[in-house]
C-alpha cells in the first residue's frame, strides 16, 4: 500500500524569529511523502521573507500568503489547499519530534476506526521546559476540558466534514471547539505513549491573551450555544464557568426542577 501524503499546515504570525526552527524539525521527520504549507496571515515582521525563502530551499516547503485573518483562516486554508489525506497542523514556533509522524500515521493506516492521533508534549520556553500533563481523553472530560493540543493528526476528509475550524470563535481555544465538533459523534482518539510536541511558550501567545474572564465567559456562550447536544449528552447540561463541576451542578438544577 502507498504511503499516505502528510501535509503540514503551518500559520505564521509575526514568528520570524522561529519559523525557521519550526520548519527544519518537521522536515528532520522519518516520515515521508510530506509537504509543509506555511500560511503566512498577513504578519509584519519578515515571515513572508523567510518563508520564502524556504520555499526556495526546501522541495517540501509551499508558501501561501493572506491579510491577517486569524489562525482558524489560516489553517482553513492551508487545510483546503493542501494535496495529503492526513492533516498535521504545527504553529509557526513550535518543533514536533523526528519520530512523531511516522507513528502517527502507522496507527491511523492500520485503524481505520481511528480519527485523531497525538501524543505527549513540554511546554518550554528560553528559561527551560515542564511536562504538559494532558487528562486522558474521553468525551465526558472533552466536554469539561480540552487534552488535546492542535499538533495531532487527522484525516483532511473529516475536517472538511465538520467545517474545518470555525473561523467566528474568536475568543480563543478554536482547537477546543474542532475536537468536539470532530469526536463528539464518535471516533477512536489515541495518545502515542511518548513525548513528541514542544510546544513554545511565548509572551505575546494567543493563549496568554484569552484567558481573561470575559474572554471564558464569551467562549462559553460559543461552546453552549453550538454544542448544547453534546453537553447535554456528557454533562446533563450547559458547560458552566466551573467547568469541573457542571454536571454536579446540572444535576442538582435538575432535581430541582430549575433546569
Amino acid at each position: 500500500m502507498k504511503a499516505p501524503l502528510v501535509s503540514i499546515i503551518t500559520p505564521c504570525y509575526n514568528q520570524a524569529k522561529y519559523l525557521r526552527e519550526t520548519v527544519k524539525s518537521a522536515l528532520a521527520s522519518s516520515y515521508r511523502p510530506i509537504e509543509l504549507l506555511i500560511i503566512n496571515d498577513g504578519s509584519t515582521d519578515n515571515s513572508l521573507e523567510i518563508a520564502r525563502e524556504l520555499e526556495q530551499e526546501f522541495p517540501e516547503v509551499v508558501v501561501l500568503d493572506q491579510p491577517n485573518g486569524g489562525v482558524s483562516r489560516a489553517r482553513n486554508h492551508g487545510i483546503k489547499t493542501a494535496k495529503g489525506e492526513i492533516i498535521l497542523p504545527l504553529d509557526g514556533d513550535d518543533l514536533i519530534a523526528p519520530n512523531y509522524m511516522e507513528e502517527a500515521v502507522k496507527v491511523m493506516v492500520a485503524r481505520p476506526e481511528v480519527r485523531v492521533v497525538y501524543c505527549q508534549g513540554i511546554k518550554f520556553n528560553e528559561q527551560g521546559q515542564k511536562k504538559w500533563n494532558l487528562k486522558p481523553f474521553s468525551r465526558y472530560q472533552l466536554a469539561r476540558d480540552n487534552m488535546i493540543f492542535p499538533a495531532t493528526f487527522f484525516w483532511k476528509k473529516d475536517a472538511l466534514e465538520v467545517g474545518g475550524f470555525s473561523e467566528d470563535m474568536t475568543m480563543g481555544r478554536e482547537d477546543w471547539e474542532f475536537w468536539i465538533k470532530m469526536l463528539k459523534n464518535g471516533g477512536e482518539v489515541v495518545q502515542l505513549p511518548f513525548l513528541g510536541y514542544f510546544y513554545r511558550l511565548t509572551p505575546t501567545s494567543k493563549r496568554k491573551k484569552t484567558a481573561t474572564h470575559q474572554k471564558k465567559t464569551e467562549r462559553l456562550a460559543y461552546l453552549n450555544a453550538k454544542h448544547i447536544d453534546f453537553f447535554e449528552r456528557e454533562l446533563n447540561g450547559p458547560l458552566r464557568i466551573q467547568r469541573t463541576w457542571s454536571r454536579s451542578y446540572n444535576n442538582l438544577m435538575k432535581f430541582l426542577g430549575k433546569l
